[in-house]
């Protein structure tokens, strides 16, 4: 008994170590370089500013995919630098790339328009290659003119291939290159990476090339948009490089910091009301999620924008979830009348399960975001993966190692755990009928006011310039405007003569100069000259230059986000199908996702919302957040299905157990979370208001289809339609009508 109270006492000691060691770091950081710092976290464009570069297209005859595709390839030339990258059309011949966390643009500019990342090799020069020595490429990304998928139906069967031209100079170095290689490959390189390796069959001398043996059409358009990419088909001349402010003023940051720590001691006090000392314990094991978090994020060097910043605001709420169904467990333990130290064992032995069920799912769509996604999406699903991991490792890990030390110290007494009653067992499924019609109420209004604001508006969302595109006004004041006092002084009159919000209207200033950056959506003419004609009656305006800019959420953005969420959410069906042996579970829980996402896209519609960055962080966030509470039904009805079984119960009676025995859980946490969101919705500035109040929707809708909606649908899967099974038709046990189904457990 010794030993284990050293042990316990050693526990203790080495976690407030440890905890004490990844604060300092977080403030002041390690060594004279400051590693681990939090002030090093790289800070979006939105909060700390960066570099933008604009180029122009050289060629006047560009054809639009060729500018798309140069779009493309600088964007994700960009994400190396930060996912928080923007690149967009600055006018029809003009490319502007903003990237945060930068101050040297003259570092930056080569890489970014280097055409030479796409190469083809023979041989032996890519055994140089792959041995790291100097070699010469055959042909470079400057000597093709396009690529492109195809299907060749010359042959006996219909094959997928990838269509190669080249320019005249390419045509001669490609020529030379298969007529010295035949039955030898020809390595084609993008970005250090061998991406295709073709046997050479034949000279080819016409300037056309076709590579096939492509398993599908998706890696033959892959393969076809990579060479495009690679090849970079434009000349681009740098036009302009300049530091530029943040487009929020310094109080976003402060106010959405100042929400995270408010929300936090809110939580902490919540989960010491409920919990009693497991509580307190969860509230040290918080803490140190916090400190990793931050500690990650600076490792990963991911950049954190405002959306980000209230991300992680979130994933505090939702790391309490694990010790939520940790803690349940124990106090239903207690009250069926465990001992306190069985009751931690079997509390933790019996959530495994849960947890790792609950965040696995989430988990898959986070990583499958981060290989697709571009741009914002791939940081979302960076943050949203660190703290996945971290919830687990907090709860699983930390919470219970300390909770077992303090019980061995001593503090053994039931009543600083506390127990939990018996649920009252309600009828979920028979409401369910009600929660359907409600959920269809609400959906279908959502999707008919799109043509109706259609008719009325001209769209049917309100969509951000970062979706639209719109107008970009560069003015030079002849003085230095900081951010806050542009917003306090400009803004406004800007604002007025365009007759648009001040919400509407992005301002950013350009660092060592007079200038200020005003971009909102596409402006009329007349709009235009009022708001030139506004700005030098009121001010001492130096020059006033106004260009049309492009989205900065391109096609490309759009698709890799519908395509990733689609893959992500089959990935899911097909995870909670095998690990829980039914893909009735799975279907069920897809349907209940698709739910919440359309519940809160009828927000945007019906609310005229602004749809942009943030929509997508909204969307990509009741993805990932609102199946949890889900699986912790399905794990509960699994379970019970194995214990419920031999009492005679019919599939209704055990829904409708496992919704009552979670319930509890599904409150609280909703409410835990639904805090720290709602504070931040109190003190977050008008740019994040719209992004707390969806999230706070979504908590409720999440909350809602999983009592309402996913069990009772399971149960529908499952009775075929709704027949009923030979069991007991009360709740312990009485029975039913032989009439009934013979479908049992």
């Amino acid at each position: 008994m010794k030993k284990a109270k050293r042990d316990s006492v050693l526990t203790i000691i080495i976690f407030i170590l440890a905890l004490a060691l990844g604060t300092y770091t977080t403030i002041a950081g390690l060594g004279k370089h400051h590693i681990g710092k939090a002030e090093n976290i790289v800070l979006g464009l939105d909060l700390a500013g960066g570099v933008s570069i604009t180029y122009e297209i050289e060629e006047k005859d560009a054809t639009d995919q060729e500018i798309a595709d140069t779009r493309t390839r600088l964007q994700q030339r960009a994400d190396v630098y930060s996912t928080d990258s923007n690149v967009y059309m600055a006018g029809s011949d003009r490319i502007s790339i903003e990237i945060p966390g930068v101050s040297d643009a003259a570092k930056i500019l080569e890489e970014l328009g280097k055409p030479g990342a796409l190469e083809f090799l023979d041989s032996e020069n890519y055994e140089k290659f792959a041995a790291g020595e100097e070699y010469e490429a055959c042909v470079t990304g400057s000597d093709v003119k396009n690529a492109a998928a195809a299907i060749d139906t010359s042959g006996t069967i219909k094959e997928n291939v990838v269509q190669l031209a080249f320019n005249d100079e390419g045509t001669k170095k490609f020529a030379d290159a298969t007529t010295a290689n035949v039955g030898k490959p020809i390595y084609i390189i993008y970005d250090n990476e061998v991406v295709s390796y073709p046997t050479v069959q034949t000279a080819i001398t016409g300037g056309s090339a076709v590579i096939n043996g492509m398993r599908d059409s998706d890696e033959a358009q892959k393969l076809a948009e990579t060479i495009r990419i690679g090849a970079l088909p434009v000349t681009l001349a740098e036009l302009s490089s300049n530091e530029v402010g943040a487009t929020l003023g310094k109080d976003a940051l402060s106010t959405t910091l100042k929400a995270g720590v408010i929300g936090l001691i809110i939580v902490a006090i919540i989960m010491i009301v409920l919990y009693r000392l497991p509580g307190l314990i969860s509230v040290f094991a918080l803490l140190a999620y916090v400190v990793l978090t931050l500690l990650c994020l600076n490792g990963f060097n991911a950049s954190l924008t405002l959306p980000g910043l209230a991300g992680i605001v979130l994933t505090i709420g939702m790391a309490v979830d694990a010790n939520v169904i940790i803690f349940t467990r124990i106090q239903e333990e207690l009250g069926n009348g465990a001992t306190v130290k069985s009751a931690i064992d079997a509390g933790f032995n019996k959530a495994l399960s849960s947890i790792l069920d609950s965040n696995i799912t989430t988990l898959i769509a986070a990583v499958v975001l981060y290989i697709m996604g571009i741009g914002t999406i791939k940081g979302f699903a960076l943050t949203l993966g660190i703290g996945i991991v971290l919830s687990m490792f907090t709860a699983l890990v930390v919470t219970k190692s300390l909770l077992k030390a303090v019980y061995t110290l001593g503090l053994q007494d039931a009543k600083l755990y506390g127990k939990k009653k018996d649920a009252k067992v309600r009828d979920y499924v028979k409401f369910s009928r009600i929660a359907y019609v409600i959920s269809f109420v609400i959906i279908a209004a959502g999707l008919i006011a799109l043509p109706i604001f259609k008719g009325k508006a001209g769209t049917a969302l309100n969509f951000s310039m970062e979706f639209t595109g719109g107008t970009s006004m560069t003015v030079d004041f002849g003085e230095h405007y900081d951010l806050d006092r542009a917003e306090e002084e400009l803004l406004p009159v800007v604002a007025e003569a365009a007759e648009v919000s001040d919400s509407e209207i992005t301002v950013q200033n350009v660092k060592e100069s007079n200038q200020i950056v005003f971009k909102s959506s596409g402006l009329s003419n007349a709009q235009r000259e009022a708001v030139e004609e506004a700005l030098r009656a009121n001010f001492e305006v130096k020059e006033f230059e106004m260009e049309n800019i492009s989205a900065t959420i391109g096609s490309e953005m759009q698709r890799n986000a519908i395509i990733s969420v689609i893959i992500a959410t089959l990935l899911m069906l097909c995870y909670i199908a095998i690990r829980f042996s039914d893909v009735k579970f799975g279907a069920a829980a897809v349907i209940a996702l698709l739910h919440d996402v359309l519940v809160v896209f009828t927000i945007y519609s019906i609310g005229r919302l602004s749809v942009g960055n943030t929509f997508i962080a909204c969307m990509l966030t009741v993805v990932g957040y609102s199946i949890n509470a889900t699986i912790i039904i399905f794990d509960r009805i699994r379970e019970n299905m194995t214990v419920m079984k031999s009492k005679g119960s019919t599939y209704g009676n055990i829904v409708d157990t496992s919704i009552s025995q979670t319930f509890t859980r599904t409150i609280y946490t909703s409410l835990t979370t639904f805090v720290m969101v709602f504070v931040l919705y109190i003190l977050g500035v008008t740019s994040i208001k719209e992004f707390a109040l969806t999230l706070m929707c979504g908590i409720v809708c999440g909350a809602y289809s999983s009592v309402c909606i996913t069990g009772p649908l399971w149960y529908l899967f499952k009775t075929k339609a709704g027949k009923n099974e030979i069991g007991s038709s009360k709740k312990n046990g009485g029975k039913k009508s032989a009439k009934k189904s013979t479908e049992n457990v």
